[in-house]
């Protein structure tokens, strides 16, 4: 299965701003109803065969970030715009990534990036880029679209409000 990162309205049937009830729905349609995961959390995440986790996580009712871990098998994948974004090293995906829009390394974390534009983040637990047999560094583990706020420190937070209609 290919599921496609479309921030930031979503990610395949999970769109940014639904309700809850419907997010859990959402999230439930993705999982393998013939091969079903024993640490499935409904309403939270599930894991797929390939092991491709997808986590929703919903604030005042509405779905506000969906986060999807890297898959072992290439059976399920995650794309942007064609780009697959965990079969290919972590470098390349930051440098074809900055063709479409501003990816920056995360400032807490270097070896994580954000496209702050896209409300898109890519997390690695270390950086590894010349080391391909240290998967866990060399390539993303995980990839998060959320909604505009998301990412606000509580000063922007509030000048967002005040900026609001």
């Amino acid at each position: 299965m290919d599921l496609d990162l479309a921030p930031p309205a979503g990610v395949g049937p999970l769109l940014i701003g639904m309700p809850r009830q419907a997010a859990d729905t959402a999230l439930d349609s993705l999982r393998d109803l013939a091969s079903l995961s024993d640490v499935d959390r409904p309403g939270q995440h599930i894991f797929r065969p390939s092991g491709l986790m997808i986590s929703i996580d919903c604030m005042q009712d509405r779905l506000e970030a969906i986060e999807l871990g890297r898959p072992a098998a290439a059976t399920d994948r995650v794309m942007f715009r064609g780009l697959d974004v965990f079969s290919l090293p972590a470098r390349e995906v930051v440098r074809l990534m900055r063709e479409h829009t501003t990816v920056q390394a995360a400032p807490e974390d270097p070896a994580s990036f954000v496209a702050p534009d896209l409300l898109l983040s890519f997390w690695r637990p270390f950086e590894a880029d010349d080391e391909p047999d240290e998967g866990q560094g060399y390539y993303f583990s995980s990839v998060l679209v959320a909604q505009p706020g998301y990412y606000d420190t509580p000063a922007e937070a509030k000048e967002r409000l005040r900026q609001a209609p």
